[in-house]
């Protein structure tokens, strides 16, 4: 039973870590483009701003009138404030700051072919979390250290059926990674008699297929609309699940090989752009992602004990943002907006690894044409997080661990343009 529990607990969440690092809820990442950014995401399928279109909205890549790339990077500086740690637990710390600073880079090329098509290619990060807590949490009978990366490469067409419609479809090419480790606690109380340096890892990677389509509809000379989505993902991690230093008698030794099958979600956005005049350019946008595929995660492995399973009881979310542009000159653009994104999880299963809650996002950002050329945007976003409850009981092996969270972040992006 003892094994049976730490193993479900290292390889079935590896997978889904505490992901409050980042713009997006649950496992998702949002930071595919800078100018996006600026207005919170919002118009993302609908405004085809330059060649960052390719992971937005497909479609959109009819609307660039030459070649160009465009490549940035988005940096993220988390903050994670741990209070009111209860349970029945050993001596330990809640320092909080539980996800290291990150940077997310993302590279995009579209070429026109004719009037009618277009032809892209995009590599980016559509989901990667990072949670790092101190050997001495108290709560690391249930998560210490994760990490998981995916990245995409998406080659893509566009074709404009006439002046007012038009169409994208991109497959996708996806790469996951992960890996997860964790240290047992010896607890007197509970009759463990484990190793202070015993630990566990997990890593494993797949390679798995997807697509990414959209239309773009222009509704009026002022007025676009974008719809796209984005398929569900479906993988199998193989890897390995490595135990040491642990006590003889509580069975935990040795390297097994190991496979968890694991479905990332399909989404769907759907947003508007409005032209009102030649200054101001207004954006509306939802999101519909279904996290509900992130039910449970089972493991298959080649060791004598009983395959587990991992409960997490996801459900799916809706985000909804509103932006703003104002064009200062014909050079600069000036651009905001306000995201409200929910929490795939709730006070009932929210865990140390995933501790998200629902979201309040803040944007700024600026796009500066330096020529016909090139241009560059920036991109600063700010993430105010509800206060979210753990609580994850023991089970007569693990401790008990309770205690409220408050995550925050800071982002600050930037894009160079450069059309040929």
């Amino acid at each position: 039973m003892i094994k049976h529990t730490w193993f479900k607990t290292l390889i079935a969440v590896a997978v889904a870590g505490a992901s409050c690092h980042v713009m997006a809820n649950g496992l998702a990442v949002n930071e595919q483009s800078v100018s996006g950014m600026g207005t919170s995401f919002a118009g993302r399928s609908s405004s085809a701003q330059d060649a960052s279109t390719v992971f937005g909205n497909p479609a959109g890549m009819s609307r660039l009138q030459r070649a160009e790339i465009s490549g940035g990077v988005a940096a993220i500086w988390p903050e994670t404030d741990i209070d009111g740690a209860e349970g029945n637990l050993a001596p330990g710390t809640n320092k909080g700051d539980i996800a290291p600073d990150a940077q997310v880079p993302f590279v995009y090329y579209v070429r026109p072919m004719n009037d009618k098509w277009h032809v892209g290619l995009g590599l980016y990060v559509p989901f990667g979390v990072i949670s790092d807590y101190e050997k001495s949490f108290q709560g690391r009978d249930h998560g210490l250290y994760s990490k998981v990366q995916v990245t995409t490469l998406q080659p893509t067409i566009s074709y404009r059926i006439n002046d007012r419609v038009a169409v994208g479809f991109g497959p996708t090419i996806n790469k996951i990674d992960g890996k997860l480790t964790k240290n047992p606690m010896a607890h007197a109380q509970l009759g463990l008699a484990s190793s202070p340096n015993a630990h566990a890892r997990i890593k494993g990677d797949d390679i798995a297929y997807g697509y990414n389509l959209g239309v773009l509809v222009d509704v009026t000379d002022r007025l676009a609309w974008g719809l796209s989505y984005r398929s569900k993902v479906e993988y199998e991690l193989e890897g390995t699940i490595s135990y040491s230093d642990f006590h003889p008698a509580t069975g935990f030794f040795g390297t097994h090989d190991g496979t968890v099958d694991l479905t990332l979600p399909e989404s769907v956005d759907t947003s508007v752009t409005y032209r009102a005049n030649d200054k101001w350019t207004l954006y509306a946008g939802s999101t519909w992602t279904r996290w509900s595929r992130l039910k449970e995660l089972a493991v298959v492995h080649d060791g004598p004990q009983p395959n587990p399973v991992e409960p997490l009881n996801w459900e799916n979310t809706w985000s909804h943002a509103i932006g703003v542009a104002y064009q200062v000159t014909p050079a600069v653009v000036l651009r905001s907006g306000f995201a409200l994104d929910a929490s795939p999880t709730t006070n009932e299963h929210r865990t140390v690894r995933i501790p998200v809650s629902n979201r309040k996002i803040y944007s700024l950002g600026l796009g500066w044409n330096i020529d016909q050329d090139w241009t560059v945007d920036v991109a600063y976003a700010y993430v105010d997080e509800s206060k979210g409850q753990v609580n994850q009981a023991g089970n007569g092996i693990t401790a008990d661990y309770h205690a409220q969270y408050d995550n925050s972040a800071h982002g600050l992006g930037i894009q160079l343009t450069h059309r040929f």
